[in-house]
């Protein structure tokens, strides 16, 4: 099943959408500049093979619904993202309040 719903962060609209996959589920939050997303997301792979694309995302890990999501620390961040001010270790709400 796939959810999307609108999360509200102090006046600002983001989406959120959650997969449900066998014995998992994939989670993101997004805006037009950017988005978060659980341990699914290779941050790594982002920076090495897809650094001209400048995308703006974060990780965090251990969290299995969108409210985990926003008030997880970031495991880690794209090269773009550190351009924006966000930095791992930021909940994934103030990361996004980054990407407005």
């Amino acid at each position: 099943m796939v959810t999307v719903t609108s999360v509200q962060i102090e006046g600002h609209s983001f989406t959120a959408v959650s997969v449900s996959l066998p014995k998992t589920t994939l989670l993101t939050v997004s805006n037009e500049n950017g988005y978060i997303m659980c341990g699914a997301l290779d941050v790594g792979l982002l920076n090495r093979l897809l650094k001209d694309r400048k995308i703006v995302a974060g990780r965090a890990t251990g969290v299995k619904t969108i409210e985990e999501l926003l008030a997880a620390p970031l495991e880690s961040v794209t090269y773009e993202a550190e351009a924006w001010g966000i930095q791992a270790g930021m909940t994934g709400e103030q990361a996004l309040l980054k990407m407005i």
